[in-house]
């Protein structure tokens, strides 16, 4: 079974991305080219979301962008492109409310996505669920990130995603770059010098990464919430993870002698097999599901399978080798034994840097952290161990909070899409939200 999930991943991630899917949302938009005042460093381009008069043909959710969505379920979205300093073109996706709303004065929300995911991934179970569309609907500006190398942030000022450089990058640079800039972008443009973080495991990564390297940012975060926070990785159980950091050397080796740099996108052809396999009456959707819960954790009670083939469309949605790899590092830290290391990726050639004498890079120094940050956990997490979740804790400069989602299988990706994600986590985080000035 295992094998089997291996090979699946890499048939879904060797898969190409055609080109109107990226493209088709610019007949949706408007582009107002303007210099972002007060970031030398950063040409922004602001793009707002006009509503198309129709959908022809009528699309299903599978099929729609991030905007797209927004506009259906009756939310006012905004496209924003922010450049980062080493020319990394990024899309931000604003919902500013209901038609009707207003954005004056209104708090910021800022949320950033996990490893395969995008921007996506907070809309796809409607209104009543989807965390991105209960914020706006709690009076909140909400902002939600994507990271470089996804599908809606794919572009560069000189290199194409051909190009190896490209790929250069693991969730330390997006940690360091993409998220400082689109900080700075939203602070200057919505006039409001605090925000609120709220990430989803590699969005919490980063963020640690950015408050540990950059500590002058913290200035603009009242508070982070940390879903399924993903740092100490040495005892990780998910057995696909074991697996990719048992093999990280020779499995890196092999990417770069094939010159594959990214886990890509999904294909169309691959999302209309996905959604044939995956399909809720189909007698293969156990198995969609069962691969799913070998990386993440079982849930079979809380999986929302009509919500499935959608989610699989939108997921993977594209990322560097690099970031896998430097996951594995931190798992190798440990070997099941202990939390490991966090810090900076390896640069040397075969991932061991005390063997081949290579210079032991940098841990991140989490105590630097002084934002108040609170962390959401759940028991059956198979990429974020509850101990090493409580290792985290005792090492932050200020936590607020430490917090068990009250349900015992709830996993890795329920995060996001379980049946009960609202009353479990969500609810909670936004009655701790109220505790902070906006």
């Amino acid at each position: 079974m295992l094998l089997l999930l291996i090979a699946s991943l890499i048939l879904v991630s060797t898969s190409a991305m055609p080109n109107n899917f990226i493209n088709k949302t610019s007949d949706y938009f408007v582009k107002e080219i303007s210099n972002s005042p007060g970031i030398d460093e950063i040409l922004a381009s602001k793009e707002k979301f006009v509503k198309p008069q129709f959908f022809a043909p009528i699309l299903s959710d599978a099929e729609l962008t991030t905007l797209e969505l927004v506009d259906k379920y009756g939310y006012n979205g905004e496209l924003h492109k922010v450049i980062t300093y080493d020319g990394y073109i990024l899309e931000l996706h604003r919902i500013t409310g209901r038609s009707n709303s207003s954005v004056v004065q209104k708090p910021v929300a800022f949320v950033m996505h996990g490893i395969l995911g995008s921007s996506a991934i907070w809309v796809l179970s409607g209104p009543e669920k989807s965390l991105a569309f209960i914020l706006a609907d709690a009076g909140y500006d909400v902002w939600l990130a994507n990271a470089r190398g996804t599908m809606y942030s794919r572009k560069h000022r000189h290199l194409s995603i051909q190009d190896k450089k490209y790929w250069d990058f693991s969730w330390h640079e997006i940690g360091t770059r993409d998220l400082p800039a689109m900080i700075d972008y939203v602070v200057n443009t919505t006039g409001r010098e605090k925000l609120f973080y709220l990430g989803h495991s590699q969005g919490t990564t980063t963020f640690f990464v950015m408050a540990a390297e950059l500590p002058e940012y913290q200035k603009n975060i009242q508070a982070m919430f940390a879903m399924a926070p993903v740092v100490y990785c040495g005892r990780m159980p998910s057995p696909v993870m074991q697996f990719l950091a048992k093999f990280s050397c020779s499995i890196n080796a092999l990417l770069k002698l094939i010159g594959k740099y990214e886990f890509e996108p999904t294909s169309e052809a691959m999302n209309i097999f996905k959604k044939i396999v995956c399909a809720e009456d189909t007698i293969t959707q156990s198995l969609c599901s069962n691969l799913l819960f070998l990386i993440t954790g079982f849930d079979s009670e809380q999986l929302n399978k009509t919500l499935l083939p959608i989610t699989l469309a939108h997921i993977p949605a594209g990322t560097a080798t690099k970031q896998m790899m430097h996951y594995a590092q931190l798992i190798n830290s440990g070997i099941l034994v202990g939390p490991g290391k966090f810090r900076q990726y390896d640069y040397g050639p075969f991932g061991n840097l005390k063997e081949y004498g290579w210079l032991i890079p940098p841990s991140y120094n989490l105590s630097k952290i002084q934002v108040p940050v609170s962390l959401h956990y759940s028991t059956n997490d198979w990429l974020a161990n509850v101990k090493d979740v409580h290792k985290l804790y005792k090492e932050l400069g200020n936590p607020y909070g430490k917090f068990r989602v009250p349900f015992e299988k709830f996993n890795h990706l329920d995060f996001m899409w379980a049946i009960d994600v609202k009353e479990l986590l969500y609810e909670k985080i936004l009655s701790l939200m109220t505790h902070f000035p906006h």
